[in-house]
């Protein structure tokens, strides 16, 4: 196997006299494909190599072709030239083998006795049968590849080509696949957890591992969430009472809080706009303080994206990420907008800073410098440790000096993610049924019920994933304060932020390695 040998190699290569940037690449692929190796060992699974996508199920309410196609196609199938247009039809042609190689996948893991969760299946037919309505109308692919053609000056005949795939064999391997959904419901169960399934404690320790690229156990996590979640609620009571909200938890507060209409974006379509209006506003105003956050600057090409409505329904309240290492294709900050009801006026600018600067798209600009193998390489502590301390560097920076009650809702942000830690490990190690999920982050964060439901029901699909976010935040803020203590007079904001973006994506011990690296050298 390419990965074992390779990793050989890895293990095997003399580190002595290697200069810092080769040594972290070599760390980093090493700790990605072990990890991975010890994945593929499991019988059944999405195995992810250094990325995020722990998912024990081929296709649900948010894995699987029927969704990563069509938004591929649309935001990052470029067409410019005929050869463009051809590689289109090329991968159209190709979408019903794709879609039937699934199959087989899912039949070996319900005869392992591994179907998913009944309220996933449910979602996901729901969602499969408007896919399927959607490619008998030519929605999927042609309509989006219409005006595509018209700007490159090309024929419409590969527009009629692709409504003619996607009307007669790629919605036909659709309704196989969602006949294969049905069996599925058939011997479905409502229990969430994948440690009631076979093997599924040693999935989900694997999961963990995977997640967070550490050795904790779900006892451990559980425990650090409860932990981080009473110390944000005590920075957030304060606050809470100096704008009047003085009875009750803290959640209690913040659901009440959440009812204040001075914090409601419209309904429909008025309200869409107003909140993509304010997210252009909070991007001009975090891209011109970056200067004071870094020493070296990049300059995302982004873009800001309604996720699509046939997704919606399955998935989280945003997503974001960088773009193409070549540039053509732009970071992307993807917003549900299924109901407007799901943001708040003082939680959706730090919601934009995470997903976009100093968040995911900011710190893409950097991986995608870095050598091809270390672009592709993702580790999810980091990724969203580093997410959630943009977040951070945001409130420094002065985000929410005069908006109070904006600090409140990054607060809370952070206090959301260790609730994750708290329900992940609940849910997949703890017994608990999705109902307790989701009230557990309603009454202790005050968290929206409509947003949550599609949030644990993620976590439930993609077992640890949830884990790594608050975790990975708190490394690299302990990171940071044993920079601070070793360094004294020497330490730098801006350097220490350089160390770590630069340092790139990576496991959280190659992290720590890596500011260790940097105090000795700032230290000379």
């Amino acid at each position: 196997m390419d990965l074992r040998s390779d990793l050989a190699r890895v293990r095997a290569f003399p580190k002595a006299g290697l200069d810092t940037e080769t040594l972290t690449n070599l760390e980093v692929v090493g700790s990605a494909y072990d990890i991975a190796l010890q994945g593929l060992a499991l019988p059944y699974g999405d195995v992810p190599v250094g990325s995020w996508r722990t998912a024990p199920y081929v296709v649900i309410q948010n894995v699987g072709t029927y969704l990563d196609m069509p938004r591929f196609m649309d935001a990052n199938h470029k067409i410019e030239s005929a050869q463009d247009a051809d590689a289109y039809i090329e991968r159209l042609q190709q979408m019903p083998a794709v879609l039937d190689g699934e199959l087989a996948p899912i039949r070996d893991a319900r005869g392992m006795g591994v179907p998913p969760p009944s309220f996933l299946l449910d979602k996901a037919m729901g969602q499969m049968e408007q896919t399927i309505a959607s490619a008998g109308k030519g929605e999927l692919f042609a309509e989006t590849l219409r005006p595509k053609l018209a700007n490159a000056g090309l024929a419409e005949r590969y527009a009629d080509r692709a409504l003619a795939l996607e009307s007669g064999p790629i919605a036909e391997a659709l309704s196989r696949q969602l006949e294969e959904l049905r069996i599925e419901r058939a011997v479905a169960t409502s229990t969430p957890g994948i440690s009631s399934r076979p093997r599924g404690e040693e999935f989900y320790a694997w999961a963990l591992r995977s997640s967070t690229t550490t050795d904790l156990s779900a006892d451990q996590i559980h425990r650090q969430g409860l932990e981080e979640l009473e110390a944000l609620h005590a920075r957030m009571d304060p606050i809470l009472r100096e704008i009047g909200f003085t009875t009750g938890s803290v959640g209690e507060r913040m659901q009440r809080l959440s009812e204040d209409p001075r914090y409601k974006f419209a309904e429909g379509d008025p309200g869409r706009a107003e909140i993509m209006d304010f997210i252009a506003e909070r991007v001009e105003w975090i891209k011109a303080q970056m200067p004071r956050a870094f020493n070296t600057l990049v300059d995302p090409n982004l873009e800001v994206r309604r996720i699509p409505p046939a997704e919606e329904v399955g998935a989280p309240g945003a997503y974001g990420g960088a773009g193409s290492k070549d540039g053509t294709i732009p970071g992307r900050f993807w917003i549900n907008l299924r109901t407007t009801d799901l943001h708040r006026k003082y939680d959706l600018a730090d919601l934009t800073f995470h997903e976009t600067i100093p968040g995911h798209v900011w710190e893409g600009e950097y991986s995608n410098r870095l050598p091809l193998i270390r672009s592709i390489l993702a580790f999810n502590p980091f990724s969203e440790g580093w997410a959630l301390y943009g977040e951070q560097l945001a409130d420094e920076l002065g985000a929410y000096d005069d908006f109070k009650v904006g600090r409140l809702g990054y607060l809370q942000s952070l206090a959301f993610r260790a609730c994750r830690m708290v329900v992940d490990t609940g849910l997949h190690a703890k017994g608990w049924s999705r109902d307790r999920a989701v009230r557990f982050f309603v009454e202790r964060n005050g968290s929206k019920r409509a947003e949550v439901e599609s949030e644990v029901d993620r976590y439930c699909s993609w077992p640890g994933q949830a884990t790594g976010y608050k975790l990975g935040h708190s490394r690299i803020v302990d990171q940071r304060e044993r920079a601070r203590t070793a360094l004294g007079d020497a330490y730098d904001f801006k350097a220490f932020n350089d160390a770590v973006v630069l340092g790139g994506n990576a496991p959280m011990d190659v992290l720590e390695r890596n500011v260790g690296r940097y105090i000795e050298r700032a230290g000379r």
